[in-house]
């Protein structure tokens, strides 16, 4: 038997040349074989098409067959007990809309809550679901962790097969952060993914998250450093003092201004020794009130402490000193020099001493305080410094960022008072107050948020002017007050943009509580 006759490549290139300038300008090849012969030439651009499809079938019945490719290691076993059917489904609902559905809101929005449910409940996820959530993972990079580790076994397996998953081994677990692909990620991954690392290793073993950051220090970008050095907080101690205060002489500002705040959250740190003897001579106690001395000059050493020259917001330079010498001072001076509680601090007046300048310097001492309660992470001085939530009528503003102040507060009693807050206030000032919150709400705090927006329907307010807070409660709304929704959705005339937001409201509360519900 002779071997089959391939069409010779210059063949086809005579075809494709003769397809693209057209036949009028470029003759037909000779014809090699009995079948291209027997093609009618009568019509050019019909015996074109009849020659190609000649020489495409022998060209493809003269193939050989390509080796055969290694069937793969099936992917290893995975113990966890298999998703409930009904959450399964959900799953494939909400992996498989980016808008809303029916009554309900984005459910993208929502993806990340049954991510992190079903992730805690410890569930693996049905195989033909786990591409699908790969594919939407690798666009949002918030979804990742819960998405890798839910996928276990069989998603990193799959990862190799397809490029757009390579983030999939690149995202270490917890219980492997001590474990290649550790080693590899730290050298050459990407750097959120790097930082994601080292955050992850300083929660469980901070000594070797600071040995690993060492070990690249002198050869990382500026910008890359202040991030990385962000990733201390957890788990810092004293153990981290000696690299800290090595950065205080980095050559980048941010670098050193970075770690003057780290060292100042460490209240034995040489650091935070030399802030409390620089706001020993700026603050005096004397008997009933606190005579102000806001440092006149910013000497070297007050620089590589991390204080700039300059302020950056604009405001005066002996004001900005001063804040940065209280906001870096450990707060256990204050009661300790003076024998005084937080809210007795607070209560003092606060007068310029001789040499003082004439400022009113009470208010820069308040919010450096408050400053110091989020650095040092202080329930007792953020409580004394947030107060009860201010009545109506008074200056609600709070010094130092009150969502900051709260976020420091046990999750209860940050809630309490934030519902206070919306119960006083409604929801204008509310917002980077709820998301201090965690969720999902408290049922006072979700009770006090369904009342506050009843309240402005019935002002006639429009629905858009309170959006932030609208999205947040599609979230984070406990399921339990979807009753009540439905109540207002139902007094509410049909004709406003109220009725379909009460609605909308009411239905994604509905959709929430039945998707947990299914992960029990």
């Amino acid at each position: 038997m002779t071997a089959p006759v391939l069409a010779p490549a210059d063949d086809w290139a005579d075809l494709q040349g003769a397809a693209l300038l057209g036949t009028d300008r470029r003759p037909l090849p000779e014809p090699r074989t009995a079948l291209a012969a027997a093609v009618d030439r009568t019509d050019p651009a019909g015996a074109l098409l009849d020659l190609a499809a000649v020489a495409a079938v022998r060209r493809r019945a003269g193939a050989l067959p390509a080796p055969a490719v290694e069937t793969p290691a099936p992917a290893p076993d995975d113990p966890r007990p298999a998703l409930p059917e009904a959450a399964a489904r959900r799953l494939a609902v909400l992996l498989g809309t980016r808008g809303g559905h029916g009554s309900t809101a984005n459910l993208a929005e929502l993806l990340p809550q049954w991510l992190t449910a079903a992730r805690t409940r410890g569930y693996r996820l049905p195989p033909a679901l786990v591409p699908t959530l790969l594919d939407t993972a690798r666009a949002r990079s918030e979804l990742r962790s819960d998405a890798v580790a839910l996928a276990g076994p069989l998603g990193r397996w799959l990862a190799p097969h397809n490029p757009d998953w390579k983030y999939v081994t690149r995202t270490a677990g917890e219980q492997d952060v001590h474990q290649q692909p550790g080693e590899l990620l730290w050298q050459e991954g990407l750097f959120a993914e790097r930082v994601t690392h080292l955050t992850r290793l300083r929660r469980t073993d901070p000594a070797a998250g600071l040995a690993l950051l060492a070990s690249t220090w002198s050869t990382e970008r500026a910008e890359d450093r202040v991030l990385f050095l962000d990733s201390l907080q957890d788990g810092l101690s004293a153990a981290d003092e000696d690299f800290l205060e090595a950065a205080l002489s980095d050559r980048s500002k941010n670098v050193r201004a970075t770690a003057a705040e780290l060292l100042s959250t460490l209240p034995g740190s040489a650091l935070a020794a030399r802030m409390a003897a620089r706001a020993r001579t700026a603050v005096r106690h004397d008997g009933d009130r606190l005579h102000v001395t806001p440092p006149a000059a910013c000497d070297a050493a007050m620089q590589r402490d991390g204080i700039p020259v300059k302020s950056p917001t604009g405001r005066g330079e002996r004001a900005w000193w001063f804040g940065e010498v209280v906001a870096g001072a450990p707060l256990a001076l204050w009661t300790t020099d003076t024998g005084l509680g937080p809210e007795q601090l607070l209560a003092l007046p606060t007068v310029d001493a001789p040499d003082g300048g004439g400022a009113e310097w009470a208010e820069d001492l308040r919010e450096g305080w408050a400053r110091a309660a989020v650095r040092q992470q202080d329930a007792a001085w953020a409580r004394a410094l947030l107060g009860t939530p201010p009545r109506p009528g008074r200056d609600t503003r709070t010094p130092g960022a009150p969502a900051k102040l709260l976020a420091v507060l046990p999750p209860a009693e940050r809630a309490a008072w934030t519902a206070a807050f919306v119960q006083t206030h409604g929801l204008g000032d509310a917002f980077q107050l709820l998301g201090a919150c965690a969720t999902p709400w408290t049922p006072p705090l979700s009770t006090a948020v369904v009342a506050a927006l009843k309240r402005a329907a019935e002002l006639g307010s429009y629905p858009w002017s309170h959006s932030g807070v609208l999205g947040m409660t599609e979230r984070a709304l406990a399921p339990e007050t979807a009753p009540a929704v439905e109540a207002l959705a139902a007094d509410t005339s049909p004709d406003t943009a109220w009725s379909d937001t009460f609605t909308r409201l009411a239905g994604t509360l509905r959709f929430r509580q039945a998707m947990l519900a299914e992960l029990e």
